[in-house]
């Protein structure tokens, strides 16, 4: 057999394979505290269907001025969110504050 042919053979065979393969996204959405219930709702479809899209979901909860201080407010939002989307994705890590965003990544159930 022809060695020319070979490797060209197998760089097609590559080329294929690396075309088919789907780069995971981070999709991010971002909701504050004292999120209505309908925003919530809305939000929450959304993160759906992009975990059903096969992307991961980072859930970014901002404070603002005194909303700091009540940072267990923040996380009962992303506690609803987990409960939420509990039925198709998982958490990868506990929720973690850093400066004013408090945030969550999720990920699709296997």
């Amino acid at each position: 057999m022809n060695y020319g042919k070979y490797k060209f053979e197998q760089a097609k065979k590559e080329k294929e394979s690396r075309k088919n393969q789907k780069a995971v996204e981070l999709k991010e959405i971002r909701v504050t505290p004292n999120i209505g219930s309908h925003d919530f709702e809305f939000k929450s479809r959304n993160a759906r269907n992009f975990l059903e899209s096969g992307n991961k979901v980072k859930i970014t909860l901002k404070f603002r001025g005194r909303e700091l201080n009540n940072i267990k407010l923040g996380e009962d939002t992303l506690n609803k969110f987990i409960e939420d989307l509990s039925d198709i994705a998982s958490p990868e890590k506990k929720p973690l504050l850093e400066g004013k965003n408090l945030f969550i990544i999720l990920a699709k159930k296997a």
